[in-house]
């Protein structure tokens, strides 16, 4: 494996952001984190809360030069993998929420921001985002059931142990890509959260089925199984009446629980 190349930080605007800015300077494998993140991202445009010095806010800089812009989906698959990987070290049970969220049961433990820069029809870099809740043991926004390491194990643990544990993961599985991709993707969907059984979903657009009769508007929430992700990650949801509908990153929600 290659030798990777960490920057440590005591605080950063947002780590996606440093890197992103210096990208064209910076080798394949540098891995920035920090204590502290002011104005840290999450998906969708959503503010990532992180309390100082007690959970793990990185990016990771890749250049993926076997990886074609149609398999980027791969990228997304190992960095979610290596998180649950390096979890597994801690607490049993946690799973990934498509695309690529970590949940511990209904509790969010780790959301991650991937960004690509793609040119002549190749991926120039990406740049891997991870936040993982560790040692925080209160969270004061309104986003729906965090949840930290240290509240489900009650110990507090090494942040540095888990950046260099995630981005050995990420190295190592990008390194036998893409010959060990469907055993890669297999492992993904074997981690899957809910990929048993019927849930609560809520479709953020209009959309027309697949198989069988059963439409869908953007708004309305249903009942639906996991059927398949793709290996461009388009997931595939199936109705009680035998209906599936393909959705694509942000056109479905997955309605969850609140503990609180």
């Amino acid at each position: 494996m290659k030798e990777l190349n960490y920057i440590h930080l005591e605080s950063v605007d947002s780590t996606n952001l440093y890197v992103s800015a210096r990208a064209g300077e910076m080798p394949h494998g540098t891995v920035v984190y920090s204590d502290a993140q002011v104005a840290g991202r999450g998906q969708r445009g959503n503010k990532w809360e992180s309390e100082d010095g007690c959970n793990v806010t990185l990016s990771m800089l890749l250049r993926p030069d076997r990886i074609h812009p149609s398999q980027q989906f791969l990228l997304s698959e190992i960095s979610a993998l290596a998180v649950v990987r390096t979890l597994d070290r801690y607490v049993e049970g946690t799973e990934v929420k498509w695309p690529n969220d970590i949940y511990y049961k209904d509790g969010k433990i780790c959301g991650m921001l991937i960004e690509h820069s793609l040119s002549g029809g190749h991926i120039n870099h990406t740049i891997v985002g991870i936040g993982v809740n560790v040692n925080q043991e209160c969270f004061r926004s309104d986003a729906p059931n965090p949840v930290s390491l240290c509240q489900i194990t009650g110990r507090k643990e090494d942040r540095e142990e888990i950046v260099r544990a995630i981005a050995g993961h990420i190295e190592s599985m990008l390194e036998v890509l893409p010959e060990k991709a469907a055993e890669i993707h297999g492992e993904f969907l074997s981690r899957l959260y809910r990929r048993e059984g019927f849930h609560t979903y809520r479709a953020a657009v209009d959309s027309q089925p697949k198989t069988g009769a059963t439409s869908l508007t953007a708004g309305q929430t249903f009942e639906g199984r996991i059927e398949a992700v793709a290996l461009d990650g388009i997931l595939t949801l199936g109705l009680a009446d035998g209906s599936t509908h393909e959705f694509a990153f942000k056109e479905v929600e997955f309605i969850v629980p609140r503990n609180h």
